[in-house]
C-alpha cells in the first residue's frame, strides 16, 4: 500500500507499507503471508476474482490485535496514518471524522479486493501531464486524485475516498473553455470580489448550456422532419472528435507562458499555507460536496488554479476552503515488480493450488 504523506504536507513523498507477500518456493509450492499488524507475517490467502481484480484474506486476524485493545490499536493507527496523537487534535469535527475512518478501515482486517488502476492517456495539447496527485481535503486529511483531460473539460477523480465523497467519484471538474481573469492581489484578498467573478461565469455557463440544449432540440426536430435516420447521433465519433479538437485548440492557447501573483482571499481556509504565490492560469470549475454517506451530493462552483506542471489548487467557493494538489512522483517500482504477466501467472498458480 502506498499511503499519502502526513497532512498537510502534500509535497512529501508517498509512504510504503507492505500488506501481503507471496512465496514461490517450488513450481508447485506457494504460500501467502499477511503482513498486517505488528506481530510479524502470518497465514493468508489470495485469489483471482476477475480480470484486473484479485482479493486477499487473512486467516489469522488475531495477529492484528494488540494487548491494549481497540484503544491501543486506534492510537497506533493514528500515529502511523496521521503522524500525531489524539491530544494533538483539538477540533471536535476532525476527531469524529478520524474515528469514523478508523472504524471503517479496521473492520476489514486486511481482507481486501484490489482493482488495477489505468492511468489516463497523455496528449501534447493537455494543460499539464495527467496523472495521480495528493490533495488536501480539510479535516479528511490527504487524499489521492487522478487528473485526466477530456477535450474542453478536465476531471479530478478520487482514487481514495472519505465518509462524504467515496472513491471513484469526480471530485472536481474544470471547464477549460472558461478561463478566469483574477483581479490584482489586493482586490483578490476580498472574497466577495472573487465570488462575484466566479458567479458571473457560472451564470454564463448556465446560459450557454441552455442555448446548447435548445439548439440540439431544434436540430433533432429538423432531422426528424427531414427523415434523416442516417445522421450521426449526438456524442458519436464525429461529434466527439470535433469537441476534442476545439478543446485542444482552446487549451493550447491557454498554455501561453506567463504568471501572475496569487493569494488566497481572506476567510478562505487552507490546511497548507505553503502554497505558491504565483500561478499560470485559472479556470472556472465545480467541486462535488455531500453529507456523510454520500448523501445529497451537489456540484458547487469553484476556481481551478494552475501553479506549475506538478501543482494545482481548487478554491471551494461555498465551503470557503482551498485544496492544494501535488503530483505523485514515485515510480511504484515495488508495485511493478514482478511484471503484470508474471504476477497474473503467479495468482493463477496459487489459485490452482488452492483448488
Amino acid at each position: 500500500m502506498y499511503l499519502p504523506p502526513h497532512d498537510p504536507h502534500v509535497d512529501d513523498p508517498m509512504r510504503f507499507k507492505p500488506l501481503f507477500r507471496i512465496h514461490l518456493m517450488e513450481r508447485k509450492c506457494a504460500t501467502v503471508e499477511c503482513m498486517y499488524g505488528h506481530k510479524g507475517p502470518h497465514n493468508g490467502h489470495i485469489q483471482i476474482v476477475k480480470k484486473d481484480e484479485f482479493s486477499t484474506k487473512c486467516n489469522q486476524t488475531d495477529h492484528h490485535r494488540m494487548s491494549g485493545g481497540r484503544q491501543e490499536e486506534f492510537r497506533t493507527w493514528l500515529r502511523e496514518e496521521w503522524g500525531r496523537t489524539l491530544e494533538d487534535i483539538f477540533h471536535e469535527h476532525m476527531q469524529e471524522l478520524i474515528l469514523m475512518k478508523f472504524i471503517y478501515t479496521s473492520q476489514y482486517d486486511n481482507c481486501l479486493t484490489y482493482r488495477r488502476i489505468y492511468l489516463p492517456p497523455s496528449s501534447p495539447d493537455d494543460l499539464i501531464r495527467p496523472g495521480l496527485f495528493k490533495g488536501t481535503y480539510g479535516s479528511h486529511g490527504l487524499e489521492i486524485v487522478m487528473l485526466s483531460f477530456h477535450g474542453r473539460k478536465a476531471k479530478g477523480t478520487k482514487i481514495t475516498g472519505d465518509p462524504n465523497i467515496p472513491a471513484g467519484q469526480q471530485t472536481v471538474e474544470i471547464d477549460l473553455a472558461h478561463p478566469l481573469q483574477l483581479p490584482d492581489v489586493e482586490n483578490l484578498r476580498d472574497f466577495s470580489e472573487l465570488s462575484r467573478i466566479v458567479l458571473e461565469v457560472q451564470e454564463q455557463v448556465r446560459r450557454e448550456e441552455q442555448e446548447e440544449e435548445h439548439r440540439q432540440e431544434e436540430e433533432d426536430c429538423s432531422q426528424q422532419a427531414a427523415f434523416q435516420p442516417a445522421a450521426a447521433p449526438l456524442g458519436g465519433e464525429g461529434a466527439e472528435g470535433e469537441e476534442t479538437a476545439a478543446g485542444a485548440q482552446g487549451t493550447t492557447q491557454d498554455k501561453a507562458p506567463g504568471s501572475q501573483p496569487f493569494v488566497l482571499p481572506m476567510g478562505v481556509i487552507s490546511r497548507n499555507e505553503d502554497y505558491p504565490r504565483t500561478c499560470r492560469i485559472c479556470f472556472y470549475g465545480t467541486g462535488l460536496t455531500a453529507g456523510h454517506g454520500f448523501t445529497s451530493p451537489e456540484r458547487t462552483p469553484g476556481v481551478f488554479v494552475l501553479f506549475d506542471e506538478d501543482r494545482f489548487g481548487f478554491i471551494w467557493l461555498d465551503l470557503k476552503s482551498f485544496s492544494l494538489y501535488s503530483r505523485i512522483k514515485v515510480s511504484f517500482q515495488n508495485a511493478e515488480a514482478p511484471s503484470r504477466e508474471a504476477f497474473d501467472e503467479m495468482l493463477k498458480n496459487i489459485q490452482s493450488l488452492a483448488t
